[in-house]
C-alpha cells in the first residue's frame, strides 16, 4: 500500500473558482431561486458539497457503534429484520400466514393482538414459531399488562432463551393520547403500565415494551423535522416519568423502541434515522445512564402510508422500494413496507408477498447488508444529517421549554403544528409541486378503480388524524367513475392549431390535467385551420373544448377558435392550454371561459369541472 493521494498531479480546485463557473452558467440568474432547494421542514439545501463542509462535524471521527452513535450499532454488516404485518386478528389463520411467512424470508412478525384474550389464544398465535430465532410485534393490544403476563409465561414454559427473545409491545399511551383527546383509563394509570411493564420484561433485554409511533405523526402529515423532534419529546416524556419513579435510565431505554416513518424523499429519509441515532444520545446523555446500552436506540421503521395511492396501485410497489433502500442505508434495526394495495383494501397473499420480497432482494441479491454505513461520508448525506439533527433538536428544546410532551399534547400545539403542515403538504400536492406520480400526474386515464376497492380505511379518531395525501384527488376521480356507470364519461376535446411542438406540449399537459379526474381524452392529430377543427368538434359532441396552440399564435387562432366555438357550442365552455399574457383579455372577449397553465391549482380547477359537469 502506499499513501499517495489518487489523481494528485491535478490541481485542486477551490470553491471560490467553482462558484464562479456556475455564476457564469447562470447567466445573471438569482442562485438561491435557480439552485437553493429550502424543504419543506425550513431548511436550505446546496446545489452541492465540498469536504470543507464536512470539517464542523463532531460526530464524523467516530466509528461505527461508537458515540453518539450517528452510524450506527452494527459492526460487522448491516442486519436488520424483515418485519411481515399482518393484519388478520384471528389467531389461527394469522399463525399460518406467520409460519409461512418465516418460510419465505420474514424474521419477524409483526402480529394485530387484539383478539389475544388469554394464554391459549397467544399459544394458537405463536404455534411453530422459534422465539430463539424469529422476533415478534404486538400491535392493536387491548390489555397491555394482560398480554405481556402471557407473553413471558409462554416464553418460560416453552424454554426459551430470554436475551434472545426480540420484538416489542406496541405501548404508547401518549400518541393514544394525542390521536384519541384521551387516555385509555387515565393518565396515572396508563403511564404507570410502564412502569409495570418495565418490571414485567425482566431479563428479555431485546424485547421492547415501550414504542414510540412517530410513524402516526408522519401519517398525519408531519415534516421529518416534526417527526423526529416530537418523537424525541414523546420518548423523553417517557425517561421522565420512569425515572423519577426510580427507575435507572439505561433499564427504561434499552426497553424502549422508536417506530419512525420511512416516505418517498430518499436522501432526506436516509438522513433522518441518522439523526435520530445523534439526538438519541444527546437526549439520554441527560439522564447519565450507567450502561452504554442505554445510547443503542433500537428504530422500527414503517414505510410511509401517508404518500400511498388507490390509482395506479402498482407504483407503490416503487415507493416501497425506494422506502426500503433509504430504511437500510440509514440503518433501520427493523423494517415493515407497506403492501401495494394498502389505499383500498386488505392484504392478500400476493401483495404481502411482494411487500416482503423487496426487502429479500436488498439483501439477497443487492447485498445491502454487507456494510456498515453505506452514507458514510457522503458530504450530501452527512449534511442533511446535520441540518436535520439541528432544526430537529431546536424543535425539541422548544417543546421541552413548553413543558414537555404531554403539556403539548394536552394545549393542542403538536396537532395544531402537524396539520398545519399537513395543509401546506395539500396544498403542494394540489399545484403539483408534489407529484403522486399516477394521482397527479401522469394518471393512467381509463384505468377504473371503483369496484376493486373493499374498503377504505378512515381514521375517525377525535385528535391527530391519519391522513392519505392523495385522498382528495381519488375524490374527485371516484366521483366521475360513479357517474359514468350511469351516464357518459365527460370527454375533453383537444383543438390542436398551428406550432407542432407547442400544441402536443399542451396537449399532453391537458391529458394529463382532465386525465387526474377520469376525463375521457379526445385527441386529434391536429388541424390546419381552425373552421376544420370547429367542425371536427362538432361530429364529437364534447363537454369541454380546449385549445392548444402557441402564445403567439393564441392571438390570432386561438381568438378565431373561440369566436367560432362560442358561435357553434354556446353552452360547451371554452379553455385555452396555457397563460398568453399578451392577449387574455382578446381571448376573453372572444368567448374564452378558462385558461389552464403550471401556475393552475389543479385540485380546485377539477372541483369545479366535477361540478358542472356530473349533474
Amino acid at each position: 500500500m502506499t499513501d499517495e493521494k489518487l489523481f494528485s498531479e491535478f490541481p485542486e480546485i477551490f470553491t471560490e473558482k467553482w462558484e464562479e463557473i456556475i455564476n457564469k452558467d447562470l447567466k445573471g440568474a438569482d442562485y438561491e431561486k435557480k439552485l437553493v432547494w429550502r424543504t419543506e421542514e425550513g431548511f436550505k439545501v446546496r446545489p452541492y458539497y465540498r469536504a470543507e463542509d464536512l470539517k464542523d462535524l463532531d460526530y464524523l471521527k467516530t466509528m461505527p457503534n461508537e458515540f453518539p452513535y450517528t452510524r450506527g450499532t452494527k459492526t460487522h454488516d448491516n442486519h436488520w429484520d424483515i418485519v411481515q404485518e399482518i393484519e388478520i386478528s384471528e389467531p389461527k389463520e394469522a399463525n399460518s400466514i406467520a409460519v409461512d411467512a418465516l418460510k419465505r424470508g420474514a424474521t419477524c412478525i409483526a402480529f394485530n393482538a387484539s383478539k389475544i384474550s388469554n394464554e391459549n389464544d397467544l399459544v394458537t398465535l405463536l404455534n411453530n414459531i422459534d422465539l430463539n430465532v424469529y422476533g415478534v410485534q404486538f400491535n392493536h393490544v387491548k390489555n397491555y399488562l394482560d398480554l405481556m403476563k402471557h407473553f413471558v409465561n409462554y416464553v418460560e414454559s416453552h424454554n426459551f432463551d430470554k436475551e434472545k427473545i426480540q420484538g416489542s409491545l406496541n405501548f404508547d399511551p401518549l400518541v393514544y393520547r394525542l390521536k384519541h383527546n384521551n387516555f385509555w383509563k387515565s393518565k396515572e394509570d396508563d403511564m404507570h403500565q410502564a412502569i409495570e411493564l418495565l418490571e414485567m420484561n425482566g431479563c428479555m433485554k431485546n424485547f421492547k415494551v415501550i414504542n414510540v409511533n412517530g410513524i402516526v405523526l408522519h401519517n398525519a402529515g408531519a415534516t421529518i423535522v416534526q417527526e423526529l423532534a416530537y418523537t424525541l419529546n414523546l420518548a423523553n416524556e417517557y425517561m421522565a416519568y420512569c425515572t423519577d419513579q426510580g427507575l435507572k435510565a439505561e433499564k427504561v431505554a434499552s426497553r424502549m423502541q422508536l417506530t419512525l416513518s420511512v416516505g418517498s424523499n430518499y436522501f432526506m429519509e436516509i438522513a433522518k434515522l441518522r439523526a435520530a441515532r445523534l439526538l438519541w444520545s444527546t437526549m439520554i446523555e441527560q439522564y447519565k445512564p450507567e450502561c452504554d446500552c442505554a445510547y443503542k436506540i433500537h428504530i422500527n421503521t414503517v414505510a410511509s402510508t401517508w404518500n400511498k395511492t388507490l390509482y395506479d396501485p402498482y407504483v407503490n410497489m416503487l415507493r416501497s422500494t425506494t422506502e426500503g433502500m433509504s430504511a437500510v442505508i440509514g440503518g433501520s434495526d427493523s423494517i415493515s413496507l407497506q403492501p401495494f394495495d394498502v389505499a383500498y383494501k386488505e392484504s392478500d397473499e400476493f401483495s404481502r408477498r411482494i411487500s416482503r420480497n423487496v426487502q429479500v432482494i436488498l439483501k439477497e441479491e443487492a447485498f445491502m447488508d454487507r456494510v456498515v454505513d453505506p452514507a458514510a461520508g457522503s458530504y450530501y448525506v452527512e449534511n442533511l444529517t446535520n441540518s436535520i439533527a439541528e432544526n430537529a433538536w431546536k424543535l425539541f428544546q422548544e417543546v421541552e421549554q413548553q413543558g414537555g410532551a404531554l403539556e403539548s399534547i394536552e394545549n393542542g400545539s403538536i396537532r395544531a403544528a402537524i396539520e398545519e403542515s399537513c395543509q401546506k403538504r395539500d396544498i403542494n400536492i394540489a399545484t403539483r409541486r408534489y407529484i403522486l406520480l399516477g394521482t397527479n400526474q401522469y394518471p393512467n386515464i381509463n384505468e377504473t378503480m371503483l369496484d376493486k376497492i373493499e374498503h377504505i380505511k378512515n381514521d375517525d379518531c377525535e385528535g391527530l388524524k391519519t391522513y392519505r395525501g392523495a385522498t382528495a384527488f381519488e375524490k374527485l376521480r371516484l366521483e366521475t367513475e360513479n357517474y359514468a356507470k350511469n351516464n357518459h364519461r365527460p370527454s375533453v376535446y383537444l383543438l390542436k392549431l398551428g406550432n407542432l411542438a407547442m400544441r402536443q406540449a399542451r396537449a399532453g399537459f391537458i391529458t394529463n390535467f382532465f386525465g387526474c379526474a377520469g376525463y375521457q381524452i379526445i385527441e386529434p392529430a391536429g388541424f390546419a385551420t381552425v373552421e376544420e377543427g370547429v367542425k371536427a368538434v362538432s361530429e364529437a359532441n364534447p363537454d369541454l373544448i380546449v385549445v392548444c396552440s402557441s402564445d403567439d399564435e393564441y392571438a390570432t387562432l386561438g381568438v378565431e377558435a373561440a369566436k367560432q366555438c362560442k358561435s357553434n357550442f354556446p353552452n360547451t365552455p371554452f379553455i385555452v392550454a396555457g397563460n398568453p399574457t399578451e392577449c387574455l383579455d382578446t381571448l376573453t372577449e372572444a368567448g374564452t371561459d378558462d385558461f389552464i397553465h403550471v401556475k393552475v391549482n389543479i385540485l380546485e380547477s377539477l372541483k369545479k369541472y366535477n361540478q358542472l359537469l356530473l349533474k
